[in-house]
């Protein structure tokens, strides 16, 4: 649960923060009259993510097992190489983003109403789906078919709601290059097991060799079904008797992934605490009203 709570806190509360920048930019600047729009691309961007989610569960399901393996296998990976992506994305970026969103709105109100719903859509879109994708690969990961992966996400969403909120009020602050450095170092280790395990799944749809090559079975001292086994399963996607490949894989990724991001750059140096989306410079600033 804890491993998808986290990537419902850290993909929603990036979603959260471009919420709450494109709605205070346009209580700032007068134009109350975009809220709409604005609020109308949001919704249809977290019914598109909604919908993608369920066609990836639902779809998967028609499937024969070695396709549903093959499908699984596929996404796992692409949604590991997303989660990377995005990670050293808002690493190296966040410190700028409200500039380039600031720059985005603009050039949509001079467009029109359209463009609007289109540039909220698109800024809030892209977490939904990697949202969906990466908690969809996890849940399969877990594997143990309860409904707590889902709670766990749906609880980090939840928190992420809340703490955007609060950012908008002027009510939270926080050091916002500390938080997405060690969530991100935390979502890195995460992603490591989503890879092996895809790759197993790869094994089992027989795309890859090496099914029955195992690198070690611990499950004599950790099974599966005990609460430690099943903690670690949740949090690090722990598998007691893993193949050569997925060790193989995971150290692959996970050594030189971890060590590039948390090398020292210019947004891990963590200067500065943002208060809220509308804090200019140095100096704090009441946020506006909505």
């Amino acid at each position: 649960m804890f491993a998808n709570y986290l990537i419902g806190l850290r993909e929603g509360l990036e979603a959260s923060l471009v919420v709450c920048i494109l709605v205070a930019y346009l209580v700032k600047t007068g134009r109350r009259d975009a809220l709409r729009p604005v609020w109308i691309g949001i919704g249809v961007a977290v019914a598109v993510a909604l919908g993608f989610g369920c066609a990836l569960e639902f779809g998967s399901q028609e499937l024969t097992f070695e396709a549903q393996e093959a499908l699984g296998g596929t996404l796992s990976i692409l949604a590991v190489g997303l989660v990377t992506w995005m990670v050293f994305w808002m690493r190296r970026t966040a410190r700028h983003l409200k500039a380039e969103l600031h720059g985005k709105l603009d050039a949509a109100l001079q467009i029109g109403t359209g463009a609007l719903v289109a540039t909220a859509f698109l800024a809030v879109g892209r977490e939904g789906l990697e949202t969906a994708l990466f908690v969809w690969a996890s849940v399969r990961a877990a594997g143990d078919g309860s409904a707590d992966p889902v709670i766990g996400a749906g609880l980090g969403l939840a928190t992420a709601v809340l703490l955007g909120w609060l950012f908008y009020r002027g009510a939270l602050r926080i050091n916002l290059a500390k938080f997405f450095t060690w969530t991100g170092g935390m979502l890195v280790v995460v992603a490591a097991g989503v890879l092996a395990y895809g790759f197993h799944d790869l094994q089992e749809a027989d795309w890859l060799p090496g099914l029955t090559d195992k690198a070690f079975d611990i499950t004599g001292t950790i099974p599966p079904d005990s609460w430690y086994g099943t903690l670690l399963k949740g949090v690090f996607n722990f598998q007691p008797d893993p193949t050569v490949l997925q060790v193989t894989v995971w150290l692959l990724y996970l050594i030189p992934t971890l060590a590039l991001f948390l090398a020292p750059v210019g947004f891990a140096s963590g200067k500065g605490k943002v208060k809220g989306p509308d804090e200019q410079g140095s100096q704090p600033s009441k946020a506006p009203q909505a």
